[in-house]
């Protein structure tokens, strides 16, 4: 998922920092579902998105009214691909465990990683993923899990991918900060009708479950992006990659500890086949770079 708010003052060591990013962030995802009974998976996701956007207005202030066009137009894209990624990602993990749907939808980024490349290696990593998707399935000896699921979670994953080639291109069009505060407006614009469609109403919220709502929010976007920034700047690009492709295990061990969400062996291998293949891309890519730049 989307880290978008630095919070300043951080200071602590980078693997640290990068376990307690993912630690926040699948915890936050965690809570999340814990809220579904009372919101459901959309008002869940309008909720962090809609609190995420006002906060980020509220801090960086872009003059909306200044925007060109051609600036809007690339927002919404930003935005439609980050709100529809976080629906859909919210949506699977209503029908399957957040380790699995984590781990299928870090096939998004993993495409993204492979698709440029031009090694042949690298054919080995996408053999890997596709193993670890099929060890996912009851085919290959998981608990059964609804295939509505698996599919939110691809899509999830597929949006990430797009919500990555889209937000590569926004400092075309914007300057710092603006373009993200801009994007995150875009995305409650897309996801607070598609709530109301699917059932949400406002009046469902209390003060309790707004403030849960908001603790989602800073878990799952502002505390894990301001971590990372602190690991970013102090490890080199390679290792930083290769400890976030952790991150699957991260969300089962926590769906585990905090959902009572059992995987199979089978789904555990899964999970290590994904990790193990984005590690490998990673790993790639950055002597693919360092022989291009030789």
């Amino acid at each position: 998922m989307t880290r978008l708010l630095p919070l300043p003052g951080l200071s602590l060591p980078p693997i640290p920092a990068l376990i307690l990013s993912m630690l926040s962030i699948q915890g936050g995802a965690a809570i999340a579902k814990g809220l579904f009974p009372a919101l459901g998976f959309a008002g869940v996701t309008a909720l962090r998105v809609g609190l995420s956007a006002v906060i980020l207005l509220l801090i960086f202030r872009p003059n909306l009214l200044r925007l060109t066009l051609r600036q809007w137009r690339a927002a919404a894209l930003y935005g439609a691909a980050l709100g529809l990624m976080n629906l859909s990602f919210y949506a699977s993990i209503q029908y399957i465990p957040l380790g699995l749907a984590v781990t299928l939808e870090f096939l998004g980024p993993l495409t993204v990683a492979l698709a440029s490349s031009k090694r042949r290696n690298d054919l080995i990593w996408v053999a890997l993923a596709g193993l670890g998707i099929f060890l996912i399935t009851p085919l290959g000896g998981g608990h059964p899990v609804a295939p509505i699921g698996l599919l939110l979670a691809v899509l999830a994953g597929a949006l990430w991918a797009a919500y990555i080639v889209i937000g590569n291109r926004m400092p075309r069009h914007f300057s710092g900060t603006q373009g993200v505060s801009v994007g995150m407006l875009c995305a409650a614009l897309t996801v607070w009708p598609l709530a109301l469609l699917l059932g949400f109403l406002t009046a469902q919220v209390s003060t309790p479950l707004l403030l849960s709502g908001l603790l989602v929010a800073i878990l799952s976007s502002a505390l894990p992006y301001s971590l990372e920034m602190v690991a970013l700047r102090q490890l080199p690009r390679q290792l930083f990659s290769i400890l976030m492709s952790l991150e699957p295990a991260v969300a089962a061990v926590l769906g585990w500890l905090i959902l009572r969400e059992a995987l199979s062996a089978s789904q555990w291998l899964a999970i290590g086949c994904v990790i193990a293949a984005s590690v490998g891309a990673s790993w790639g890519a950055r002597r693919s770079e360092a022989q291009t730049a030789a």
